[in-house]
């Protein structure tokens, strides 16, 4: 990629809804971020499901054996 065309896409994202604007600020933070060596900061939101998983597995909760075939298979195709 170059800087042409860097900038021509940033251009164009100025036109993407601003939900997709934020996740792409969001992913370029990071992997600035992954570049200058720094740890990774999970953000509230992230934490806020990671809590949610650990108490679900916490009360016993597991997906059956079926549905895992049933979510790789989804992606596989995909």
């Amino acid at each position: 990629m170059t800087v042409t065309d860097l900038k021509n896409l940033l251009e164009r994202v100025q036109a993407w809804p601003e939900a997709a604007q934020d996740e792409l600020v969001s992913i370029a933070n990071q992997i600035e971020s992954e570049l200058q060596g720094k740890d990774y900061q999970a953000t509230q939101e992230e934490l806020r499901i990671i809590d949610s998983a650990m108490a679900s597995v916490d009360a016993g909760e597991s997906a059956t054996d079926a549905e895992i075939k049933a979510v790789f298979a989804k992606f596989r195709s995909a």
